[in-house]
């Protein structure tokens, strides 16, 4: 129980920690971002759906990846 709890705490120090050097390098991290593209996701999900419906699982090409990494943590507007 002891051990969990200190591997906890280092796991939040390191958080706290990279968030502070990010911010001092002139980075901000967008955390509106998943609340922002959950609307753009469940509708490329939906004509994913359609486009397996129409041509199967053998001819539907589809592309899952809804999440773009570059755009959770970016440069900040008044950052160097």
């Amino acid at each position: 129980m002891f051990g969990l709890l200190k591997f906890i705490i280092w796991i939040v120090g390191f958080v706290v920690v990279g968030l502070f050097v990010l911010e001092f390098l002139g980075y901000e991290i967008n955390a509106n971002y998943f609340n922002e593209s959950k609307e753009r996701c469940l509708e490329k999900l939906a004509e994913c759906k359609d486009e397996y419906v129409k041509k199967g699982t053998e001819n539907a090409e589809c592309d899952f990846s809804c999440v773009d990494p570059k755009l959770i943590i970016e440069k900040s507007p008044d950052g160097e």
